[in-house]
């Protein structure tokens, strides 16, 4: 695999139905519009949606890569402006919780794929289970996304804290979803990044906030990216203002910067 430099972002929430999944396909689509090679991986191994999402008709998926009977490169499918989707199983109850042979098979499978990557986008589960903060830890970044209501609010702080506490992660990214302006997201982050700081001492960093857009209802209607079929609307600049934040990343460089690293450091959690 070409693995020079490839970032490696996990996007993750405390709880479901905040947009996360909308958000990592609009910003995988967002940096491949710029020219970017970018892999959107969907890592809620036992609800997967990112092929519905996009209207991709999957044959093959994560659970036929998990037992050996296909290559990574066998179930790609190819979504907006290219970028390559990994479909997982949906309805497999086992593939929520990963087996340390599973993964030996995951990471066979990434160190065969020879293509070239910028970027490896994990759209992950809601939530703490194992399998979540096993994606988080073996990631370069972190996204955590909350909207304003309370119950996101108090789960996006239980993740930063379970993954701060247990595996010292101390730096994350924040995204804002379904606010009705920048303000209004700056508002939600920086009453979620006090706690942080001070209960914590970990860093959380504004990334931006995506709002809620009548447009993005009606592309998901469509099974599309609304970054596609609506690249003029709120929610696609935001998308675009976000990917182009995360371009001014700087790239991990050697080790660290290959995906065979980010499934070896799965296995070693899972260890």
């Amino acid at each position: 695999m070409s693995s020079n430099g490839i970032q490696v972002i996990a996007v993750t929430s405390g709880k479901g139905g905040v947009g996360k999944t909308n958000t990592s396909i609009n910003i995988a689509a967002s940096l491949a519009k710029q020219g970017h090679q970018v892999m959107l991986m969907d890592a809620d191994l036992g609800l997967a949606n990112i092929d519905v999402n996009l209207g991709l008709q999957c044959t093959f998926n994560m659970a036929h890569v998990m037992s050996g009977e296909k290559t990574l490169s066998d179930i790609i499918q190819i979504g907006p402006f290219g970028i390559q989707v990994v479909p997982a199983a949906s309805g497999i109850y086992e593939m929520a919780s990963l087996q340390n042979e599973q993964l030996q098979h995951l990471i066979q499978a990434f160190s065969e794929y020879n293509g070239k990557l910028d970027y490896l986008i994990i759209d992950t589960a809601a939530g703490i289970s194992d399998n979540v903060l096993a994606f988080l830890n073996a990631a370069h970044q972190v996204i955590v996304i909350a909207c304003d209501e309370p119950s996101s609010i108090t789960d996006a702080y239980a993740l930063i804290k379970v993954m701060n506490q247990r595996y010292g992660a101390s730096r994350f990214h924040f995204i804002a979803s379904m606010v009705k302006n920048e303000k209004e997201g700056r508002a939600l982050y920086s009453k979620i990044e006090r706690v942080v700081d001070h209960y914590l001492g970990a860093t959380m960093l504004y990334l931006g906030s995506s709002p809620r857009d009548e447009q993005l209802r009606l592309a998901n209607k469509q099974q599309k990216a609304v970054v596609q079929v609506s690249p003029m609307a709120n929610s696609s600049r935001a998308y675009a203002r976000m990917a182009a934040a995360v371009e001014r990343w700087q790239p991990p460089i050697g080790l660290s910067g290959q995906v065979e690293f980010f499934v070896e450091r799965l296995l070693q959690h899972k260890a």
